[in-house]
């Protein structure tokens, strides 16, 4: 029997095109596409699809968040995040969320169709790049800097990127589904970690960061020289 596959992205272009590249395959069959993470949940417990290809960013929803709550409504699903996030700054996070791989928008149609595949066979899927970094760390060496933002917790981490696309406080709450005094002990959190002293340092932060996600083992603005 093909395996059933439920697209997810906000956008209808890009569902399209992840449809026409998946139909040429005779083993698929896309039972469903959803935009937002309502729906998503409510087809994945009704269709029970074999396989969720989703995007990080949803209008009510942050990616992380969608993941666990597939996860917990249906276990056996397997999920792909299909994102232009980058790679090396989300992959760990999504796969501790329950993810079973991690694939750029950018990459050919060979490599997503392959990272369909893997995850279908329950395999992990990464670009070869992250698993030579991964397996370098296991190593104990560090091929690269780490980022500021590692420290954050998954939910500070989500609270940090949407400050960033300029949501206020009361808007985080309600794409989070938490209450306004938990996300404003987010903030302090954050700020505690990143050694910011105000509001207005990371607000700077954390925009500054959503435009340039690859920020890597430089200094924000804000943040002390310890030298």
């Amino acid at each position: 029997m093909p395996k059933r596959v439920l697209i997810v992205d906000e956008s209808p272009l890009v569902r399209a095109g992840l449809k026409a590249v998946l139909a040429t395959e005779p083993d698929l069959v896309i039972c469903a596409e959803a935009g937002t993470r309502r729906e998503t949940l409510q087809l994945t417990g009704e269709l029970r699809p074999n396989l969720v290809i989703t995007d990080l960013t949803l209008p009510d929803s942050a990616g992380l968040d969608l993941i666990r709550g597939l996860r917990a409504r249906v276990p056996e699903v397997r999920i792909l995040v299909c994102s232009l996030y980058d790679e090396r700054l989300f992959a760990g996070r999504v796969v501790r969320a329950g993810a079973l791989g991690f694939v750029d928008k950018r990459e050919s149609i060979e490599q997503v169709i392959a990272a369909v595949h893997r995850v279908l066979a329950d395999q992990v899927y990464l670009s070869q790049a992250m698993v030579e970094r991964v397996l370098a760390g296991l190593a104990g060496r560090r091929p690269y800097p780490c980022d500021l933002v590692d420290q954050l917790s998954d939910r500070e981490f989500e609270v940090f990127g949407l400050i960033g696309q300029g949501l206020a406080t009361r808007l985080i709450a309600q794409r989070l589904r938490l209450i306004v005094k938990t996300i404003e002990s987010h903030r302090e959190k954050i700020k505690y970690k990143l050694d910011l002293p105000d509001a207005a340092a990371l607000t700077r932060c954390a925009v500054q960061w959503s435009l340039d996600p690859t920020l890597v083992n430089r200094r924000f603005p804000d943040r002390p020289d310890p030298g």
